[in-house]
């Protein structure tokens, strides 16, 4: 696979559900927010809280503390297929119009978004 200068291939995609499968959240499922390519790293919706102080600002007037996500290496999370409902790796298959699909390892199935 051909990647640019400083950055790692990520199996997942924006929307995509996923499984932590390594560290302290393992086992906790959730969407994926933010794909960070140039870390390999992933933003998963309330997976790894962190809290964060911040400043009184127009947008947050108050300030205080406030939790938000944190970032996770790709390499410890899988996609939930959305048909069998599991954590699988992803195959790639082509349609008959030759178009580049995602494919579930476990039960075969396409992967859409």
């Amino acid at each position: 696979m051909a990647v640019a200068a400083g950055r790692q291939p990520v199996h997942v995609k924006k929307g995509d559900t996923v499984e932590v499968i390594a560290g302290k959240h393992r086992g906790k499922r959730g969407k994926v927010l933010k794909v960070l390519l140039k870390d390999a790293k992933v933003i998963i919706e309330a997976v790894n809280l962190v809290k964060r102080h911040s400043k009184p600002t127009q947008k947050l007037p108050q300030g205080g503390i406030v939790e938000k996500e944190a970032s996770l290496y790709s390499s410890r999370v899988m996609l939930v297929c959305p048909k069998c409902g599991k954590a699988a790796r992803v195959a790639h298959g082509y349609l008959a119009d030759g178009t580049k699909v995602r494919m579930c390892k476990n039960c075969g199935e396409q992967i859409e978004r």
